[in-house]
């Protein structure tokens, strides 16, 4: 099982990315798109980075706007994984 960051550790990651929030033990981002079909395409590409790394997100759609919210699950909230991820969704387009 993943090892839970500290609030220090979790607050340091957090500030090194961009356009992610920490809402309680969760890191979340919403991203918006000019319609449905754009919104449903950048979720697609989420689906080998999240395969690969072994950990997946929680994704809410609605139309145009897609929110990403991640957190392990197993471990009881945030760990390196979820920044790994974070990381590796903040890079795609």
């Amino acid at each position: 099982m993943a090892k839970l960051l500290t609030d220090a550790e979790i607050h340091a990651k957090a500030s090194g990315l961009s356009g992610w929030t920490i809402e309680g033990s969760k890191l979340q981002t919403t991203r918006k798109f000019k319609d449905f079909i754009a919104a449903i395409e950048f979720v697609n590409k989420l689906v080998e980075p999240a395969e690969s790394l072994g950990h997946h997100p929680d994704i809410e759609i609605s139309y145009n706007q897609v929110t990403i919210t991640l957190t392990t699950h197993d471990a009881g909230g945030l760990t390196q994984n979820d920044f790994d991820l974070a990381e590796t969704i903040s890079q795609i387009s």
